[in-house]
């Protein structure tokens, strides 16, 4: 039997109306993550990956919201946000990069950054092997 954890969007109040007008909702947006799949929706944009394609993840933020709010690509790295807060994200990190900014999948991502409502245990998660070892 599969085990799968989900995980709402923090969404901060002021930004509802835009991201609401681009089909980004509280009830449209969830990352799920399964034994085997890390699937995020946020409103009609979808990133699916196998759980062995993420490499890691850390905590990122607070971000300015020219940079973190709705759907951004960096153009620094390309890497993908889907944000609906400006407090704390988690950068999501992959083996093979993952499409999910256009519809034809041809721009390819080698992080993911979300802003779930919470990060710690999106963290722990994804990275269970990492837990620092405690001194003997």
């Amino acid at each position: 039997m599969s085990h799968e954890e989900e995980f709402g969007f923090a969404f901060e109040d002021r930004y509802r109306p835009l991201l609401a007008a681009l089909g980004i909702r509280p009830g449209t947006c969830r990352l799920t993550l399964g034994d085997d799949l890390l699937r995020v929706r946020f409103g009609p944009w979808l990133v699916l990956s196998p759980r062995a394609n993420v490499t890691g993840a850390e905590p990122s933020g607070p971000f300015s919201p020219l940079k973190a709010i709705g759907v951004r690509v960096s153009p620094a790295d390309g890497g993908l946000t889907f944000g609906s807060s400006t407090t704390q994200g988690v950068c999501v990190s992959f083996r093979r990069s993952v499409s999910g900014s256009e519809p034809l999948g041809v721009l390819r991502h080698p992080a993911l950054t979300v802003t779930v409502e919470d990060p710690a245990r999106l963290i722990g998660l994804l990275t269970p092997d990492l837990v620092p070892a405690t001194a003997s």
